[in-house]
């Protein structure tokens, strides 16, 4: 199984200057930066740039490409019981 990254992303998470992982959130897949949600071992790692883009086990079988769309804003976030711990400023 292979998973491919669009451009889009690619282009973002470069920008970003930061690693951004896949994980499961309240409406699908989500698109963060791990310091909303941090990588864990388990994880798919796919090279971005400098970066990374991790990829949650649980999500992988699922996912053929990471698209825009995943991509959580901070009102999702604040709203998704996934994040909690970013809430609280944990992360």
């Amino acid at each position: 199984m292979e998973i491919t990254v669009s451009e889009e992303v690619k282009q973002y998470i470069v920008e970003m200057k930061h690693d951004f992982r896949i994980c499961t959130a309240c409406m699908g897949p989500a698109l963060v930066s791990t310091e909303v949600k941090p990588s864990k071992e388990s994880d798919i790692k796919i090279p971005v740039g400098d970066y990374t883009l991790f990829i949650s086990r649980v999500q992988a079988p699922y996912i053929r490409e990471v698209t825009m769309d995943m991509l959580y804003d901070e009102q999702e976030i604040d709203s998704c019981p996934a994040f909690y711990g970013y809430r609280r400023g944990k992360y």
